[in-house]
């Protein structure tokens, strides 16, 4: 029989690749439905080879809102590779206060004029446009917890705020993040959708509500 040659899967294997292609079914159905938020976390999915883990829901709109307060009315937030802060601020559809992010993965384009290229390498390859010192906080999340990542960073962060700085990264960069932006770590720990190896906290330079 020419079956017998036909390698088969084993029962946890189909199972689990049939949960798979359900949740992508699932994924899919709920981005053709009416009720689609563009902005919500999840609507672009992680991408692990560019270090992306997206924060739970809970934590996007506690940074969103801490971001909110610490800008004031008519303020200005700058999210560097922080885009589930930038969803959770733009669900709020808030009119007090404009948020753009500035992210290397060009899938975060769909957001249109708020979507600026952005690549830690080349920290001050930033649009005319983009003017030194124009936003009330700044939030970043760098993608790599290394030294160099920080540094680099550290200057387009620099070069983005009026003064007010909230870095997300791990435990472990606590004496780097003092180093380079002045900042300190808060009591909250941010959370991730998935679990992360690495203790993450956050860092600001101002008297923040994450205390």
């Amino acid at each position: 029989d020419d079956d017998d040659d036909i390698p088969q899967l084993s029962s946890h294997t189909l199972a689990a690749l049939q949960e798979f292609y359900l949740e992508q079914q699932q994924r899919e159905g709920m981005k053709t439905s009416q009720g689609f938020n563009q902005y919500s976390i999840g609507s672009i999915e992680e991408d692990w080879q560019l270090s992306q883990f997206w924060y739970s829901d809970e934590t996007a709109s506690c940074l969103a809102n801490e971001a909110v307060v610490a800008a004031g009315k008519g303020g200005r937030i700058a999210c560097v590779s922080a885009p589930s802060v930038y969803q959770k601020l733009k669900e709020q559809d808030g009119k007090d206060f404009s948020v753009c992010i500035l992210e290397y993965d060009r899938r975060f384009s769909v957001y249109g004029e708020e979507f600026i290229f952005y690549d830690y390498n080349h920290p001050l390859n930033l649009p005319e446009n983009l003017l030194p010192h124009s936003f009330d906080i700044v939030i970043a999340d760098p993608p790599y917890l290394s030294e160099e990542c920080l540094q680099k960073t550290a200057e387009t962060i620099k070069y983005l705020t009026k003064g007010k700085i909230l870095l997300c990264t791990g435990a472990i960069m606590e004496e780097q993040a003092a180093k380079h932006l002045g900042v300190k770590k808060c009591k909250f720990i941010p959370k991730h959708s998935r679990n992360l190896a690495n203790e993450f906290r956050c860092y600001v330079n101002y008297a923040s509500g994450l205390d």
